[in-house]
């Protein structure tokens, strides 16, 4: 495997040869083939390079957003088929989401009980500073209504799992990480859509209860069917059979639905009945792929290892999509949305540390919720853009954003990992979990 990655960084070197060549001679077919060579050579030979390894997943976002840009007509359309269909958008980040949550586990939330008082601040910090900040860069910046609008919803979606990878690498509190990120993703669905109609709600129209229901779909299902296949893990025997009632059931629902029962329920049931109706499909779903998931895990033990790399794919897949959809636009404000995403992931940073330090946060926890508070959920904007079918213009923040708080967050991470706090000032009780070390 090191051998091909040596090979893809040759490769990659030569590409950066006839990319140059194609500039100057003013080719423009052979320099935009180059440069997307050299894009995912460097993406897949980046990992030869013992100090670079923690940069390819952030290589393959880069060479995403290339692709999309150097030839946005090959990720829109494969035919009569629209590659920016509402469903098959839902689809994947409902995918990018379950393979997060295999990544969680039920006893992140019994950290609730250890570090209340840190969960509260991270979260009062999360979904303060971010959105504000979001809304203050769309009135220093002239950006179209719809573009500043996306800049409000990645600043007011939830903190994702990239920020317990920075903490782990940081060496601060892993314990506080995740249970900031768990309880702001149950928070989300209630808390976002306030957001975003309180500050985006003169630039785009908002319907809270319809982003309200997306958040759960695009969110809490998917994670919740993860989070089941973790239950099963330890399920008691009344346990699997309550699970097993619960998923007759669901069955049972979901295939009553096309043969007359959602014609139904149309007939005789209001708009939001509908609607509660619909989600109840979505979570018998979940049902059913927690389950079956759980009963292939049995039988394909590395199955949990492979989720995180499908995970990426569809972040890749639906960035791709997103710089495609929104490239005329990223030619005209791609500067400044590029520097507006290192102001707002900064001031997460910034504000974030240093109002917990205010609020008589301990140095490591205070890191911590730095990072909570600094990286959002990327996939969960992209996922409420498309649902919008706006994913060229409001998704177009998440597209840029994601990157950069990738690279940041790892050059962050791994500075504190070189200077870690000094003994005594750590907090030394319960709340602070000590770290493997990290070869």
């Amino acid at each position: 495997m090191n051998n091909l990655r040596k090979l893809c960084l040759a490769i990659a070197a030569l590409a950066l040869i006839l990319l140059l060549a194609g500039l100057i001679t003013a080719q423009p077919a052979l320099s935009k083939t180059a440069g997307l060579v050299l894009a995912i050579g460097t993406a897949i030979g980046i990992g030869a390079i013992s100090s670079l390894k923690g940069y390819q997943y952030t290589a393959w976002i880069i060479a995403a957003v290339v692709a999309g840009m150097l030839f946005p007509s090959a990720f829109l359309r494969w035919g009569d088929f629209d590659l920016r269909n509402k469903w098959l958008i839902l689809i994947v980040i409902q995918l990018v989401m379950f393979g997060m949550g295999i990544q969680m586990s039920l006893h992140d939330f019994s950290g609730l009980a250890k570090t209340g008082r840190g969960v509260f601040i991270g979260l009062l910090c999360h979904f303060s500073i971010m959105p504000l900040m979001g809304y203050l860069l769309t009135r220093i910046f002239p950006f179209d209504s719809e573009i500043a609008a996306g800049i409000i919803l990645i600043g007011s979606c939830s903190s994702g799992l990239a920020s317990n990878v920075m903490v782990y690498i940081a060496r601060a509190n892993l314990v506080l990480s995740v249970t900031v990120t768990a309880m702001a993703t149950l928070a989300a669905p209630f808390l976002t859509p306030l957001l975003m109609k309180l500050l985006a709600g003169t630039l785009i129209q908002i319907h809270f209860l319809d982003m309200m229901m997306e958040i759960i779909k695009i969110v809490i299902v998917p994670i919740g069917a993860a989070l089941l296949h973790d239950y099963l893990k330890t399920a008691s025997p009344r346990g699997n059979r309550v699970v097993a009632g619960f998923t007759i059931a669901s069955m049972v629902w979901l295939l009553a639905l096309p043969f007359g029962l959602w014609a139904l329920l149309q007939a005789n049931l209001s708009a939001a009945a509908i609607q509660s109706a619909e989600l109840l499909g979505f979570f018998a779903g979940a049902i059913l792929v927690g389950v079956l998931y759980h009963q292939l895990s049995k039988r394909f033990s590395k199955l949990d290892e492979l989720m995180p790399y499908i995970s990426m794919f569809g972040i890749i897949y639906f960035t791709t999509v997103t710089t495609a959809a929104g490239r005329e636009n990223l030619m005209k404000v791609g500067v400044l949305l590029f520097l507006a995403s290192v102001i707002h992931n900064a001031a997460g940073y910034f504000f974030g540390y240093w109002l917990s330090r205010a609020f008589k946060i301990d140095k490591n926890s205070a890191r911590t919720i730095a990072f909570e508070v600094g990286l959002q959920n990327g996939g969960m904007a992209s996922g409420l853009a498309g649902s919008m079918g706006k994913l060229g213009t409001v998704g177009l923040a998440a597209a840029v954003f994601s990157p950069w708080m990738n690279i940041s967050g790892s050059i962050l991470a791994n500075y504190w990992r070189r200077h870690p706090v000094k003994e005594s000032d750590k907090v030394k009780d319960k709340d602070v979990l000590v770290l493997p070390e990290i070869t």
